[in-house]
């Protein structure tokens, strides 16, 4: 696992890799936006969890999930991001999403909780 930081008052950047995940983590002023890249499944959903709800605890206006870079996500993966929007809901709706690929966008479509959660389009 390798991670990089930098901190300052409104901006700061966290990656982490995990084998067949990278996790992005950054800062820029009332924005957080948190990067997925890869394959994120049961292997990685506590490390993406802690790393939404340490975002969530923040003052940040607005918590970005990007999902565009991913290749697969499992069942894990969709109950994690519902629990997020859960959390959101009660919390000034801060999350928004970035779809994901067609074929793991696929994935909330087939589940049938895509019009659940807050996706940007």
């Amino acid at each position: 696992m390798t991670k990089d930081v930098e901190d300052n008052q409104s901006r700061s950047e966290e990656i982490v890799e995990l084998g067949r995940l990278h996790i992005r983590s950054e800062r820029d002023g009332d924005v957080h936006a948190i990067t997925l890249r890869g394959e994120f499944d049961l292997a990685y959903a506590r490390d993406v969890e802690d790393e939404l709800k340490r975002v969530e605890a923040t003052d940040a206006r607005s918590i970005i999930l990007d999902l565009s870079g991913l290749s697969f996500l499992d069942s894990t993966g969709i109950r994690l991001i519902l629990e997020a929007q859960i959390r959101s809901r009660q919390d000034a709706h801060r999350l928004v999403l970035l779809r994901a690929p067609r074929t793991v966008q696929r994935v909330f479509t087939i589940a049938g909780v895509e019009k659940m959660l807050p996706f940007a389009d």
